[in-house]
């Protein structure tokens, strides 16, 4: 009995992911901002124990990697998209741009699609075991739901525009799969020497965060995408 019960344990804390970005999408929908990147990372919480669970209670399987596959596509990919969605309905239109207002905000959805092809391409790389290639579909949403709330006023200002949002857009899309190698969080242990580069991140993430608040979680994404970078190059 115990054992029925428990090897369904990953796959629901898997599907709560799953719920979580449907109901982030609905407050995205609603420009409700805040309650999406809210519940955004609730479902990156869910997301990260499903795996451990499913290694706790040795039930791993081929089931549990597509749900949870499926479930990041809505959380990650679909939930940003409709933040940005939202968003290009109140930013400003340079005036050529005014005919196509209405359809502009669709292209929001290229971080859904971009956000699946990433997620297919790390199920069949096995060069992402300890390392990612390209970046994680849970730093992109986390990047859109800070940036959008936390700098709100300024994205529907005249001093921003449609134009450099679809940029954005096409920017982080691009990221999703590119093939740049972007390092893991996962300390093997606590020397300076085997994790000197997460070290690098975390100590400037914490005045990243104390100078932009809440905005200052997109900031981070942008560092750790700077840092990846530098540490490419010097690999």
């Amino acid at each position: 009995m115990a054992n029925c019960i428990t090897r369904h344990i990953p796959n629901t804390v898997t599907c709560c992911n799953l719920i979580c970005g449907c109901i982030a999408s609905v407050m995205a929908f609603q420009a409700r901002y805040d309650m999406a990147i809210i519940f955004i990372i609730i479902g990156a919480v869910f997301d990260f124990f499903d795996g451990m669970l499913a290694r706790l209670f040795k039930v791993s399987g081929p089931l549990g990697k597509e749900l949870d596959s499926l479930a990041d596509d809505i959380t990650f990919g679909f939930a940003p998209s409709v933040i940005v969605f939202s968003l290009f309905k109140e930013v400003h239109y340079p005036e050529f741009l005014q005919s196509m207002a209405d359809f502009i905000p669709y292209t929001a959805f290229l971080i859904s699609a971009f956000s699946a092809l990433r997620l297919g391409k790390f199920n069949i790389d096995p060069r992402q075991s300890t390392s990612f290639i390209g970046m994680p579909t849970p730093a992109n949403a986390l990047f859109w739901g800070s940036l959008v709330v936390g700098g709100h006023d300024f994205l529907v200002s005249e001093s921003f525009n449609a134009i450099y949002l679809f940029a954005l857009v096409i920017l982080m899309s691009y990221l999703l799969i590119a093939e740049i190698p972007m390092f893991s969080l996962k300390f093997k242990n606590l020397t300076w020497k085997d994790n000197k580069v997460s070290y690098i991140f975390l100590l400037v993430c914490i005045p990243l965060l104390i100078i932009f608040r809440i905005s200052g979680f997109a900031a981070i994404i942008l560092w750790y995408i700077l840092l990846s970078l530098i540490t490419r190059k010097k690999a």
